[in-house]
Parts: structure tokens; C-alpha cells; sequence
């Protein structure tokens, strides 16, 4: 845990930095996070699981036009006693007034794994601006590899 506090304060610092010398604008974000893994019941096939946690972390935007940004995220995701780090690296559209669609590959580090702790996802997100400053999020974490968990995020982000 105490090299997630060093990491996140780390990621944090270097995004305030950035936003510091650029028009990137910073927040914090969380939520409830529903993870569904899958288990392998015998001869009977396969069984989802679906386990409730939390997350919360930074982000950061870099606007590219008026409609189209890129949006790295880090945020610490923690079910029970299963705790990893989501790094999702966004493409975000504006498709409607105040409404974005936005994909990109994430980075998962798992606390919790004897070993190949680095697994590699796909995120899909949407979100709406409720205000110029706060946004209402759904997002779908997709794991490619059997140990690595899908979930399902519901959250709010606050730009700073």
C-alpha cells in the first residue's frame, strides 16, 4: 500500500506539473466499481462471480480541438482484498452537447498476483458534464487475459 501512495502522489505531482506549462486541465474521480471474473466450474462451464468495491485516482486532459482530447487516468481500484491500479490512456470525442464517448488501452498493476502482476486492457467510457467542472462517468474495463476481471465503473470526476 505504501508503494501505491508513493506511486499515485508521484503520477500527481507530474500531472499538476504538466498542466502547470500547458491548457490540460487536472481532476480527481471515483466511485463504485462492480467486477465480474470468471470461474471455471468443472464439467458445468463457466460461472461469473461479481464482486463490489471502489476506486479513486487523478486524470488529466489534453485538448488536441474544441471536440477531440486525450485523457490518461490512474486510479486505484480496490474489490475486498483484491487491489491493482487502472491506467487508462483515453481518445475522447464529444459526440453531443456535454456528452463524450471515449476508448483506449489501460495498464492494470495487480497488488494481489504471485506472479505476471502487468496485464493489458481496453477501456470504453462515456461521460456527461453536469457542470463546467464536474462529470457523471460510466465505464467498462475489459480484460483480455482469464485472471485479468472486467468491471463495470460508476463514478463522478471533479476538474480541479
Amino acid at each position: 500500500m505504501k508503494y501505491f501512495y508513493s506511486l499515485l502522489f508521484g503520477f500527481t505531482f507530474l500531472l499538476h506539473s504538466a498542466v502547470a506549462q500547458t491548457d490540460a486541465e487536472f481532476g480527481v474521480k471515483g466511485g463504485l466499481n462492480l467486477t465480474f471474473f470468471k470461474v471455471t466450474e468443472a464439467s458445468f462451464g463457466d460461472n461469473i462471480e461479481t464482486d463490489t468495491g471502489f476506486y479513486i485516482g487523478t486524470f488529466m486532459e489534453f485538448p488536441i480541438d474544441a471536440f477531440f482530447s486525450i485523457q490518461p487516468e490512474a486510479l486505484y481500484v480496490g474489490i475486498g482484498d483484491f487491489n491493482f491500479i487502472n491506467v487508462p490512456i483515453y481518445a475522447k470525442y464529444e459526440v453531443g452537447r456535454n456528452f463524450h464517448l471515449m476508448a483506449g488501452p489501460s495498464i492494470n498493476y495487480f497488488f494481489d498476483l504471485f506472479n505476471a502482476k502487468l496485464k493489458i486492457g481496453a477501456d470504453i467510457s462515456t461521460s456527461y458534464d453536469l457542470t463546467p467542472k464536474l462529470d457523471a462517468h460510466i465505464k467498462f474495463a475489459l480484460g483480455f487475459e482469464e485472471i485479468s476481471p472486467n468491471g463495470l465503473f460508476f463514478g463522478l470526476g471533479y476538474k480541479l
